[in-house]
């Protein structure tokens, strides 16, 4: 299942542990703070427990957007959509 995993962690450490997580579970970083990956229910379930253990409920935030593939196909983007120094073009060709 396509997903996207959108982030605000003020705490470094914490923040350092979620991009581990995401890219333990294997999402690609595709902007500082937004993982974009193909992952499978029971992985994401894990990623989520995982995450949500991390990050202090009080202040920061965590998104998962989980996507079917024709919905994923009508994703928009406009300008510097993916950060290139982070996201190959074989990355982007996996997605789009």
């Amino acid at each position: 299942m396509l997903t996207w995993l959108v982030y605000d962690i003020s705490d470094d450490k914490k923040r350092n542990n979620v991009v581990r997580a995401c890219k333990d579970a294997g999402l690609y970083r595709v902007q500082k703070s937004v993982f974009l990956g193909d992952i499978e229910r029971s992985r994401l379930d894990e990623l989520y427990l995982k995450c949500a253990d991390i990050i202090d409920k009080n202040i920061d935030s965590l998104y998962i957007f989980p996507m079917c593939k024709e919905d994923f196909q009508r994703v928009k983007t406009a300008g510097n959509a993916f950060d290139k120094k982070l996201v190959s073009d074989e990355i982007l060709s996996m997605f789009f």
